[in-house]
């Protein structure tokens, strides 16, 4: 269940869909029970973040490590802000 933005140092609560961006990753990709099926185990889950965050951050997972925050390239948040 989402609570609060997926930026460990944004206390921001998670109150509205309407508001911030809303990420679906997989943090799945282990293999199927059983040994006969070749597709991957999907394990959604959702992460967002805050208005001020998104013009910001991207979300990223990476295993071993988990869902972090990307800093979105300078051009973006420029466009934004406008």
């Amino acid at each position: 269940m989402l609570s609060k933005c997926a930026n460990p140092g944004c206390p921001a609560p998670f109150l509205y869909l309407h508001e911030g961006k809303l990420f679906r990753i997989d943090i799945g990709g282990e293999e199927a029970a059983g040994g006969t099926s070749h597709k991957a185990v999907q394990n959604l889950e959702f992460f967002w973040l805050c208005d001020d965050c998104a013009g910001m951050f991207t979300l990223t997972y990476k295993k071993g490590v988990g869902v972090t925050t990307l800093p979105l390239p300078e051009h973006s948040r420029a466009a934004s802000a406008s």
